[in-house]
């Protein structure tokens, strides 16, 4: 296995890594051990408690995230009055969809509660996994008569 599951992350700014193979036997084998069946639940409400402890101002700054939280890249594929659809790829999205039974429901919380946020409107996410073509389509939706109240 000397893949990319052993490959490290290593960040500029303090010369740090993290290996993405301890990361992933959290994420793919420990937690769907101890959630189960609420797994993708409980992921997709931990990705909104992320998005409001690291609140992005705009568009560029969730893809910047992404890449720094070693989730990915971000790009934009098209946006419509009431949907935003984001492609998520890269090699460890590669290796995720090469695996059985996983789920995106984190980074899905997480644009969700992001666009609400910046939108002002109730918003949700859903995913698309399209292993074949090695990425994942995110389609966040929101309801532009449906305002947050502060």
């Amino acid at each position: 296995m000397k893949d990319l599951i052993y490959t490290e992350e290593h960040t500029e700014e303090n010369n740090t890594s993290v290996p993405a193979f301890g990361l992933e036997i959290y994420r793919e084998h420990v937690l769907p051990n101890i959630f189960r069946k609420e797994l993708s639940f409980i992921m997709y409400l931990s990705g909104k408690d992320l998005a409001r402890k690291f609140p992005c101002n705009n568009i560029d700054e969730i893809m910047s995230f992404f890449h720094e939280a070693g989730w990915g890249n971000l790009s934009t594929v098209k946006e419509t009055k009431n949907e935003l659809h984001l492609e998520l790829n890269g090699q460890l999205v590669e290796k995720r969809l090469s695996s059985d039974n996983i789920t995106f429901q984190l980074e899905a919380g997480f644009l969700a509660e992001q666009i609400q946020g910046q939108k002002q409107l109730i918003t949700e996410a859903y995913e698309q996994q399209k292993p074949r073509s090695k990425k994942v389509i995110f389609t966040i939706k929101w309801d532009r008569h449906d305002i947050i109240s502060s």
